[in-house]
């Protein structure tokens, strides 16, 4: 798991450290000193920690006028035990949420297992974005939806379809945005 790098190709856009509105603004990262684990496997040093066991995020890119972010995972989605979406929502997304920011693309390539609690910290955030926001679960594992289906959590993401094989790397964030846009668009049409 300590190869598996966050993507890297738009930091000459964007750096989440180096934007004073963003939550991680001024961490430090080491490219030689493994210090996080997920179950005892180190990660690659870039990861961000959340405060979570298993779960770790990368902001890939915020853009504040459009209001999104583009947000990429490792790890277990783990909400029984280390109530992974109450960190991921009270420490970030709120913070992001006050800077205008309601419509998210969570990159989940790399996110291997979802365990289910209650729901209201996804029922907040669906309801913290308004009518004109939204939640993008891009390229989650088959078995990864089919758990959040079945806790009932599909009603706050909008997922499957080209969502689930989208090679958005060889896109700007912009084109990217445009991309899972028109998708969403088609699908309320």
């Amino acid at each position: 798991m300590h190869t598996i790098e966050p993507f890297y190709n738009w930091q000459h856009l964007y750096i989440a450290a180096e934007d004073p509105e963003s939550p991680f603004y001024g961490r430090e990262y080491s490219e030689f000193e493994f210090t996080n684990t997920i179950y005892n496997y180190y990660i690659h040093p870039q990861w961000d920690d959340i405060g979570s066991e298993t779960l770790y995020i990368k902001i890939l890119f915020v853009d504040y006028d459009e209001k999104y972010a583009i947000i990429e995972l490792i790890g277990e989605w783990n909400d029984a035990i280390n109530n992974d979406i109450m960190l991921l929502k009270r420490d970030f997304i709120d913070s992001l949420n006050y800077q205008g920011i309601n419509k998210y693309i969570l990159i989940g390539e790399n996110v291997l297992n979802y365990h289910q609690s209650d729901d209201s910290y996804y029922e907040e955030w669906f309801d913290d974005n308004g009518e004109e926001g939204w939640i993008i679960l891009l390229n989650f594992r088959e078995h990864v939806l089919k758990e959040f289906k079945s806790a009932g959590l599909d009603y706050y993401f909008i997922s499957g379809g080209e969502l689930d094989d989208f090679d958005w790397r060889k896109f700007s964030p912009g084109q990217v945005f445009g991309n899972v846009s028109k998708i969403i668009k088609k699908r309320l049409s």
